[in-house]
């Protein structure tokens, strides 16, 4: 039997901009961009949350819903050192941590008792500590299994510890939304509800089989995932253990549509610094790239092309994407959203000839000191020549790099 925590910080980057500015406090805040910005919220303040305001709600949304909010940019970089001070703390309790994102972690805490006692006491210490050390609230989750780990501390907010003891997930589980479920989305939620199913325990009731054969393997991971275990996606693996993703990706909505060409391919060209940054950053070389654009009318073309060797450089990246580029758009036309997808993960580029060899390993030196040069100063602190006119604001929200434990040799 193992023991999960997953540890969430609460209200993670409006507490950070508070503490910043406490005159923030108790007030509404909405972090991610400015109200009449395109955009979604990537946080809001309690006192934002009472007038329907969340995360992921359209910024123009929030502002009708709560126009007397305070909105803010937001700052990465603090967002990204006080993370790194969180899983400080979280290190001292477990040395199986794993950042979910900039503000949310997984801990294996099995076989810690004698450090740390039971469970609960050591959640309650851990709480205390993160506060003691960052200044930030956090809800922690604890259970036999990571997803119900994840649950829990949802239900735990804010500022709680919620044990689910072992053997009772099913009941714990049974009365929740469907979209508790991690990685059940709305249009998982509206087939679901199709078939009268709005309660997880719902769903248990279910024969697997049924929702294999109308779900395929996501609804068998479904199934399990309805009695309390792990399954599917995330929780296939343990702590830690091969979470390289399967693709990565950025991309950038403007705040008014353009046609300009030179935006537009220095638009692409930041993308692919912010691509190649995380793909050096998990030792992962991409085999296909992908653009996606999308025009006023919200008309979305995907297009995409194989290398013949993978690679991780962000010149590259933007060559291929940028060929992508000239060749589908549409001359003249309005764009909307502009993104970089790689795919085809390799833990090596291949085979390469002498000459191109050569090149790539001046640029592979080159941007392994522009990675140290932002890891001290800020993602948008060097940039490609040709990426100057279209750096943009980080969206807090993203996935960022950097993220504490992913830099290669670190610990």
């Amino acid at each position: 039997m193992r023991t999960y925590f997953h540890v969430d910080m609460d209200a993670f980057f409006v507490s950070v901009e508070e503490l910043a500015d406490p005159s923030l406090a108790g007030k509404p805040v909405v972090v991610g961009g400015q109200a009449n910005q395109r955009g979604v919220v990537s946080a809001a303040s309690y006192a934002a949350r009472k007038f329907g305001v969340h995360s992921a709600m359209p910024l123009r949304t929030a502002y009708r819903l709560c126009p007397q909010a305070i909105f803010l940019d937001g700052h990465p970089e603090q967002y990204r050192d006080y993370s790194r001070k969180v899983y400080t703390v979280l290190k001292r309790f477990s040395p199986q941590v794993e950042m979910a994102s900039v503000d949310e972690a997984y801990m294996d805490v099995t076989g810690t008792e004698r450090l740390h006692g039971p469970p609960l006491r050591a959640a309650n210490s851990l709480h205390t500590a993160v506060k003691q050390e960052t200044g930030l609230n956090c809800s922690i989750g604890i259970a036999a299994a990571r997803m119900v780990a994840k649950v829990a501390s949802d239900q735990a907010k804010p500022n709680g510890v919620l044990w689910v003891l072992p053997g009772e997930e099913a009941r714990f589980l049974a009365p929740l939304d469907i979209r508790k479920i991690p990685g059940v989305g709305k249009v998982t939620e509206k087939n679901l509800q199709g078939w009268g199913i709005r309660k997880v325990g719902d769903l248990a009731t279910l024969d697997s089989e049924f929702l294999r054969e109308h779900f395929g393997q996501w609804g068998l991971a479904l199934a399990g995932k309805s009695r309390g275990l792990d399954a599917g996606g995330w929780f296939d693996g343990e702590v830690g253990e091969d979470s390289n993703p399967k693709s990565i990706s950025h991309e950038f909505t403007f705040n008014e549509d353009t046609a300009e060409s030179d935006t537009l391919e220095s638009t692409l060209a930041r993308l692919s610094e912010m691509v190649g940054r995380r793909l050096r950053e998990h030792c992962l070389y991409a085999r296909t790239v992908q653009l996606k654009l999308r025009y006023t009318d919200f008309s979305t073309i995907t297009r995409a092309h194989s290398l013949d060797h993978a690679t991780q450089l962000d010149t590259e990246l933007f060559q291929q994407v940028r060929a992508l580029f000239r060749q589908n758009r549409k001359a003249n036309a309005a764009i909307r959203l502009l993104g970089v997808h790689v795919s085809g993960l390799e833990s090596g580029e291949g085979q390469m000839n002498l000459l191109a060899e050569d090149r790539t390993d001046r640029w592979r030196k080159a941007l392994t000191a522009v990675d140290k040069m932002r890891d001290r100063f800020g993602e948008n602190s060097v940039s490609l020549a040709t990426g100057m006119k279209g750096r943009f604001r980080e969206r807090v929200h993203e996935n960022p790099a950097g993220l504490p434990g992913k830099t290669p040799g670190e610990e």
